[in-house]
């Protein structure tokens, strides 16, 4: 049984476009590079053959992961949402209780989850720690380096 994630309109949104061009132009490129490799003669000893078919199996890989993604996804109303706790979408501002240091994280999906754009995933160590709790809660976190604590400042959508 596959993990249903949950995504904005824009996330999923994002995620066919994704699916749409490997399926347009990355899988039609790999195809003409098989085909120009066949023609070069025996494949027994073709790299340029091999490469393509590895980047074939891993391009349709992706698309089948995608494809699996996409149907096991579910659009949130963020409207509809309890801005009480920390649930997916919801921006959480945290303080560091150790260094002091304050930092607001936006929770979404795994396919969503870009550090540089402060976005963590549900999934991540810190995104399942800080799910469910409310602004005020002190939570224990733990990461790859040992216990963390974070207090809850604020939570927003």
């Amino acid at each position: 049984m596959s993990k249903i994630s949950y995504y904005t309109q824009d996330g999923l949104n994002k995620l066919r476009e994704k699916l749409n061009h490997l399926k347009t132009v990355e899988r039609p490129k790999i195809s003409k590079a098989i085909g120009d490799a066949r023609d070069k003669g025996d494949l027994s000893e073709n790299a340029e053959y091999d490469a393509a078919k590895e980047a074939q199996r891993i391009l349709e890989g992706q698309i089948v992961s995608l494809e699996q993604t996409l149907v096991h996804a579910k659009i949130i109303d963020e409207s509809e949402l309890d801005n009480s706790k920390a649930l997916i979408h919801s921006k959480v501002k945290i303080q560091h209780l150790g260094n002091g240091s304050v930092t607001t994280y936006k929770l979404v999906a795994q396919s969503e989850a870009n550090l540089g754009e402060s976005k963590i995933s549900v999934d991540s160590p810190i995104g399942k720690g800080l799910l469910g709790n409310k602004k005020g809660d002190i939570v224990e976190i733990n990461v790859p380096r040992g216990k963390i604590q974070f207090k809850i400042l604020e939570i927003t959508r």
